[in-house]
């Protein structure tokens, strides 16, 4: 029986996979896609926001050729840690359900079934954007995406949002030949937009150069058109393509089929002790973003990193403690 399966295979699970190793315990990570498959969604040489010392895991040295990485070098960095840990890593594998209590889990995914002790649940909150509910949001022109600014040159495209992604798209659009409306539901750009992005797209929004509507919501999409609820009334603007910036959030009902009570507070977090990050279901445990529920900026790679140290830690200090 294995002593630990970890579902997801960022940074985090990599980390989990790694301390899980050093404190004894066999450990399978189990992703649904790619390695870092997260990364994968990431925009193309976007610089991460940690430096590389911040971002390591294993004790294993980031070398980078800048002050703040790029995601190409991040992703073969985590790559070469899984290698050199000779991490048990299946990809391409989705985990449907769990059965069995700590100590007894079966882990059902879409190619086989488990055995383990404990599990730990490392899935991010990347994979599922937050909707805006309006009509023509499913249109093929809207993304919940932004890869790079090359196919949007020439072209009316609207970027939805006031934090880090929605600014860098903007102004990436914008200096490759697109014609860039921002649309902010609040009354400017949000104040947690990095120190180094936000001056620029502030001033280019005050020179006009693009395009900004603050106070505004989206109220529908067509082939042509975006169509705005602001203060002064409704608005139809021109539009060949919608960047839907909105943000992401955590599979809750993936999380609630493994049996994760979510709290009822404002960033509806999954529940867990802060200290052990054990869910309420015994045995079972979470770590890395996912912890936060709605609340996506409390947790990422800096400090949700060190949540497999104590997990880990935690498992192996009450071995043999639960049925099995």
């Amino acid at each position: 029986m294995i002593d630990v399966i970890i579902i997801g295979a960022g940074p985090v699970g990599l980390a989990c996979g790694i301390e899980a190793k050093r404190n004894g315990l066999s450990a399978r990570l189990i992703e649904k896609g790619a390695l870092l498959n997260s990364f994968l969604g990431y925009p193309t040489n976007m610089e991460l926001f940690s430096t590389p010392d911040l971002l390591e895991i294993g004790g294993h040295p980031f070398p980078s050729h800048y002050y703040k990485p790029r995601r190409e070098e991040s992703i073969d960095y985590y790559r070469r840690v899984a290698e050199a840990e000779a991490l048990d890593i299946l990809l391409y594998e989705r985990v449907l359900k769990l059965d069995g209590e700590a100590g007894d889990f079966v882990v059902h995914s879409d190619k086989d079934t488990y055995r383990c002790r404990q599990v730990v649940v490392c899935t991010g909150f990347f994979d599922i954007p937050n909707l805006m509910h309006v009509p023509g949001e499913d249109l093929a022109k809207v993304k919940h995406y932004y890869k790079e600014p090359f196919a949007y040159t020439g072209q009316d495209v609207a970027v939805i949002g006031a934090k880090n992604s929605a600014a860098k798209a903007a102004l990436e659009c914008y200096r490759h030949g697109a014609r860039v409306t921002l649309v902010v539901r609040g009354p400017e750009i949000g104040p947690s937009v990095k120190y180094w992005i936000r001056p620029d797209i502030v001033n280019r929004i005050r020179e006009g150069a693009v395009q900004a509507f603050f106070n505004t919501t989206v109220s529908a999409i067509t082939p042509d058109a975006l169509h705005l609820k602001t203060t002064d009334g409704p608005v139809a603007l021109a539009n060949d393509r919608v960047l839907a910036m909105t943000g992401y959030r955590p599979d809750y009902p993936f999380l609630e089929s493994l049996g994760i009570a979510t709290r009822d507070d404002t960033a509806h977090t999954p529940d867990h002790d802060p200290e052990t990050f054990q869910t309420n279901r015994a045995g079972l445990y979470m770590a890395g973003t996912v912890c936060g529920g709605y609340n996506t900026s409390r947790w990422f790679i800096e400090n949700g990193r060190f949540h497999a140290k104590q997990i880990m830690h935690h498992i192996a200090k009450h071995r043999g403690e639960t049925v099995g």
